[in-house]
């Protein structure tokens, strides 16, 4: 599809060079909206044609984030220490597209670990990093396939699926696209959750990639996907092979300690009540943090930061983090 060169918003991308690509075309959208029925039995298609309309009025053109080089990504390495795998992987995609007219591609993601190391905050971090936003998938509360790809507008409640929303209702060609505990999808014989993924992942099919519901085609190819699991027993093999696999370690003890100071600081430094506590978290409170996981690091801190105020301290102490957190979500750490 032709694009078009252009500088982006630069208060939305950290990567600030960009082009606009269609991610649909128009004289499709106008052919399926002319033949809805009219009359008395049009209503059963009015969210069908509200979607039409709708794609019609925002048009085809989204940012594609288009790299000007390299980004300086150490926050994010010392941020994430036991991520540094997958962000050299995304370093040498950025790499590859800098100097030339082709858009920033990058092979779909699995991020495989136990629960609670930080899978979907690194997805967050990478949409952060490109500018274009996240949307989230969560494929354990998931029952039928036609959450990724839509369900028949002959259904009563059919919608588009997530990735015709991400694409049609946002602004970016590329945005991405995270399916949480991809290992804890079900379904039954009629509904494959997993089932739109063998052609989305795939950079050839997902350019005409047909939400069930629109029936229009859709370019998905840019879509930047990660995927996160526990256990890639239950993925099946053609969909691992279409995805680069990254086993995530639990971080170190050290590297435990690292993530709870990082965050102590930003949340103190987010916050006007911070310039009321302490500057330096104490040593043991670092080191009570470290045994949790760490997306339950900012609970507790948050949990300890009001003790301590109630108390009319400025300093956290470890009596007042949450009672047990130690024990339902120690860590599995690296030695």
């Amino acid at each position: 599809m032709p694009s078009q060169a252009l500088v982006a918003p630069s208060h939305h991308f950290h990567l600030p060079v960009a082009q606009m690509r269609s991610v649909f075309h128009t004289d499709e959208v106008e052919r399926k909206l002319a033949k809805l029925q009219s009359g008395d039995s049009a209503r059963e298609h009015d969210n069908l044609r509200a979607t039409y309309q709708r794609m019609l009025e925002r048009g085809p053109q989204r940012f594609q984030v288009k790299p000007g080089g390299v980004p300086d990504m150490a926050d994010l390495y010392d941020l994430l220490p036991n991520f540094h795998e997958v962000l050299d992987d995304v370093r040498r995609h950025v790499a590859l597209a800098q100097d030339s007219r082709d858009g920033m591609e990058v092979t779909p993601l699995l991020l495989l670990g136990p629960p609670g190391i930080g899978k979907t905050h690194f997805a967050k971090k990478l949409a952060d990093l490109l500018g274009t936003g996240m949307n989230l998938v969560p494929m354990s509360s998931m029952t039928a396939g036609w959450l990724l790809s839509g369900s028949s507008s002959q259904w009563k409640g059919a919608r588009p699926g997530k990735v015709f929303e991400a694409l049609v209702d946002g602004e970016y060609a590329n945005p991405v696209i995270v399916v949480d505990e991809i290992d804890k999808a079900s379904g039954d014989a009629q509904y494959d959750p997993l089932g739109a993924l063998y052609s989305l992942l795939e950079h050839d099919t997902a350019q005409c990639f047909t939400d069930e519901f629109a029936e229009v085609a859709i370019d998905a190819s840019q879509v930047i996907w990660v995927t996160t699991a526990n256990d890639e027993r239950a993925i099946p093999e053609p969909i691992l092979n279409r995805m680069n696999v990254f086993e995530i370690a639990a971080p170190t003890p050290a590297q435990a300690r690292h993530i709870a100071d990082l965050l102590y600081h930003s949340i103190r430094a987010d916050h006007d009540w911070g310039r009321l506590l302490a500057e330096e978290p104490l040593p043991d409170v670092l080191d009570q943090l470290a045994t949790t996981a760490p997306r339950e690091m900012r609970r507790a801190l948050m949990t300890g930061f009001g003790n301590a105020r109630l108390a009319g301290r400025d300093e956290v102490q470890v009596a007042d983090l949450p009672k047990g957190d130690a024990g339902k979500s120690r860590m599995g750490f690296v030695q």
